[in-house]
């Protein structure tokens, strides 16, 4: 939906993203890239005595693909990444996982002459359906261009 204009987005229009599945390489290299190395995501050992049994992946690790996975238009569509409310992670997302988004705009606002905010309601879901973590995306999105 984020390859349309601004106008021509309507509440409701919904999107269901492709899948990605987490490696032990994305945990790891995100330890590196935030310095987040808690145990229950670094150390395998420790993490068999937790109640998931396992390291679980980074919330935050799952929340920074949701952009990647959406699929969005021509340059110039979605101005900027507007905010995020209301995240929460509702369930571990465990290394071999394959997580999606489920999307459907919830609300537009007019910004100005020239763009408008467009809420979605996000939903990242696993393999088997569960959701794991939702959100409230906000995107500055153009209007579509007035013909000369």
């Amino acid at each position: 939906m984020l390859y349309n204009y601004f106008d021509e987005i309507k509440i409701g229009d919904k999107v269901v993203s492709r899948g990605r599945t987490v490696t032990e390489a994305d945990v790891v290299l995100f330890c590196m890239f935030t310095g987040n190395w808690l145990e229950i995501h670094s150390n395998a050992e420790f993490a068999k005595s937790t109640r998931w049994g396992e390291r679980i992946v980074q919330g935050t690790l799952v929340f920074s693909w949701i952009p990647g996975l959406l699929p969005v238009g021509p340059a110039g569509r979605v101005i900027a990444f507007y905010g995020v409310d209301k995240i929460r992670f509702i369930a571990p997302v465990m290394i071999g996982d394959t997580v999606h988004a489920e999307t459907e705009v919830v609300a537009k606002d007019e910004k100005d002459e020239n763009s408008g905010v467009v809420t979605q309601s996000v939903a990242v879901k696993n393999q088997r359906g569960e959701t794991v973590q939702v959100s409230i995306f906000r995107n500055l999105v153009a209007k579509k261009p007035k013909e000369a």
